[in-house]
């Protein structure tokens, strides 16, 4: 037997002595929390004589009965209707003890990050949204979590192709996906197909901030411990999609960044960070912070499995290419200059690498033994310091056609390193990320290229995006963004395959209604920009597939954020409760007996009422559900 029908049960069972009831019927749980801390003999008959509630809560011990008072305890704290209240259960927040139990029901205390084994879905459409968040307490209901995480049914498909949109007629994990709803239930959603086929996970969170740039539009209250609590769900599936070799990256500010730290050390394991990097993103600080304007923000990098991950060079940037400005029949190339300078250049410390080399410029002769009209050079700088060439003698003579050039500057010959372009393998990444074009007004420039306006607030800079995606990610990859905002990191992989021919595909999530209005349409310009020259080898590779998680009280939820007045929410109610999918704490008799008390609450208590009369776990239809008469889905 499950919790709810434990509970009415042992509600039905008490009723039956008044001493546990009021007059109305509602039950006064101190006095059933006392009697069982004191062991009460008609308390413990009431248990015994039933018997879901005797295996539940007593075992045997040489053939004796013990009595569990704190697991009793606790179920009947933790479990509550609201027959008698238009107000939230809310989860108790505070100072524990060891087994879970509050500091005012035990002398011996430790701090406790609250809602640490709680879900915490982070239900939200509108930017201005700011409802109250429900909790699910993974160690007191399990079973609510399990059907809150199942697989949700998936609708509202659409291929974006170069001539609009069409009619999915099948999919495969060859698609780009752009996923409309709730972030936590679209990971659950993704883990039976993608579980261990995800390379590259990059995410830009909403978090708290002291600045104007507070991007934690879900819910601006939310303190270190929810937020925690709603990261932690979601890295929690975002491992397990993950291959053995894949990494995730995760920008965040100074602000939220030791606790995500601590958060990530703990779900990826400390082993397994890989690096904390600072990119420059505004160069001359945020000069609304009273002390230091902060310039930059942070990416966190871990591996599920830092023994299996190996990270690429960043791509050459613009800068770089054009350093190499002379070209020969091998190709593009710079000079370097073939004696040492600088660490470990003297004679005293490499004295192999010091040794006679004969020129003679005019027919570009260069040779280790001396011949008639020669120029001997040795590597002695100009101030007579005895320093010593790059290369043996060897490797000077093997390579010396295509990579050994003989100038003459200020009337003196001397030997230079062609390096070369095609050589070129790309730069280590290092910890400080510093590119101009990383900047947030960049970035809002590429955003106003194709709506013409701002249209959306602190986007990430695509030139970003690109070099991040160069590192952690190979050709053939899938990478998920399931914080996907603009879109900038599935366009940052269309441009990325479009430069270098790869096959990468994306998955986005994201729940808030621009996704219809930002993030598509910027993705369809990015893709069907006119780019006649590209070839991406099929039809897939150029289009997106655009579903969205399937309503089910979701639906009511928008209508009561909706309603203007206090007649359409009770028409709403009328309509929720005849659906059945009403929390299982609501006394439907007792709301419809009391309606002029509802109808004195103000309008917004009288949402956040109904919002809560409604079982979240059915927010979205559960794909269990997919041929059920009651939602009427089409194939």
């Amino acid at each position: 037997m499950d919790n709810l029908h434990l509970y009415h049960e042992l509600e039905a069972l008490l009723r039956n002595d008044s001493k546990y009831c009021m007059d109305d019927g509602t039950l006064i749980k101190a006095k059933i929390v006392e009697d069982a801390l004191n062991l009460q003999p008609d308390l413990l008959k009431y248990l015994l004589s039933h018997k879901a509630l005797k295996e539940n809560f007593f075992s045997e011990a040489s053939e004796l009965l013990v009595f569990d008072k704190v697991k009793f305890q606790r179920f009947v704290m933790n479990k509550s209707f609201l027959p008698d209240s238009y107000t939230a259960f809310k989860n108790k927040i505070g100072l524990t003890v060891e087994d879970g139990r509050f500091v005012s029901e035990s002398r011996e205390v430790v701090l406790s990050w609250p809602y640490k084994d709680c879900v915490l879905e982070g239900e939200q459409t509108q930017d201005d949204e700011k409802r109250s968040e429900l909790f699910w307490n993974e160690n007191l209901a399990p079973e609510e979590v399990n059907r809150l995480l199942e697989p949700k049914v998936l609708c509202n498909f659409k291929r974006y192709t170069k001539d609009g949109f069409t009619a999915v007629e099948h999919i495969s994990k060859d698609d780009n996906l752009v996923i409309k709803g709730n972030n936590l239930l679209s990971l659950a959603s993704l883990v039976k197909t993608y579980e261990g086929k995800i390379r590259c996970i990059y995410i830009d969170p909403p978090y708290n901030t002291h600045s104007a740039a507070n991007t934690f539009a879900y819910n601006n209250s939310f303190n270190h411990s929810s937020w925690l609590t709603f990261m932690k769900n979601r890295l929690v599936l975002a491992k397990r999609l993950l291959t053995e070799d894949g990494l995730i990256a995760c920008a965040i500010d100074h602000y939220e960044l030791f606790y995500l730290g601590v958060l990530m050390d703990e779900i990826f394991g400390v082993n397994n960070q890989m690096g904390v990097c600072a990119v420059v993103h505004n160069p001359g600080g945020r000069q609304d912070e009273k002390f230091f304007p902060t310039a930059h923000e942070n990416m966190l990098v871990y591996a599920k499995d830092i023994t299996r991950v190996s990270i690429n060079n960043l791509p050459e940037s613009d800068e770089k290419i054009k350093e190499y400005k002379y070209s020969d029949e091998y190709g593009n190339y710079k000079l370097r200059g073939f004696r040492r300078s600088g660490n470990n250049s003297l004679r005293t410390e490499r004295p192999g690498l010091f040794y006679e080399i004969y020129i003679e410029p005019s027919k570009k002769i260069i040779s280790l033994k001396n011949f008639a009209g020669a120029i001997k050079l040795l590597p002695i700088d100009e101030n007579g310091v005895e320093r010593c060439w790059r290369w043996d003698q060897e490797s000077l003579m093997a390579k010396k056609d295509k990579y050994i050039e003989i100038k003459c500057i200020k009337g003196k010959y001397d030997l230079y390193v062609k390096e070369r372009q095609c050589d070129y393998t790309g730069e280590r990444a290092k910890s400080i990320w510093d590119k101009s074009e990383y900047s947030g007004q960049t970035a809002t420039c590429e955003i106003k290229k194709v709506f013409g306006d701002k249209a959306f607030s602190y986007p990430k800079s695509i030139y970003l995006m690109i070099d991040v995606l160069s590192v952690l990610s190979n050709k053939n990859d899938i990478i998920l963004d399931f914080f996907g905002g603009s879109g900038t990191t599935a366009n940052a992989v269309i441009e990325l395959n479009r430069r270098d021919g790869g096959r990468r595909r994306f998955i986005t999530c994201e729940q808030m209604d621009y996704i219809n209005t930002v993030t598509v349409p910027r993705l369809q310009s990015a893709i069907f920009r006119g780019d006649n020259n590209v070839n991406y080898g099929d039809s897939v590779a150029q289009s997106f597939c655009y579903c969205e998680l399937a309503k089910a009280n979701a639906t009511y939820v928008e209508e009561i954020q909706a309603a203007q007045n206090t007649d359409t929410l009770k028409s709403i109610w009328q309509r929720m409760k005849d659906t059945g999918n009403l929390n299982y704490r609501i006394d439907i008799a007792s709301f419809d007996s009391n309606v002029s008390s509802f109808e004195q609450l103000s309008l917004s208590d009288q949402k956040r009422f109904l919002v809560e009369c409604l079982d979240k776990n059915l927010l979205y239809i559960p794909a269990s559900d997919i041929d059920s008469d009651e939602y009427s889905l089409n194939d």
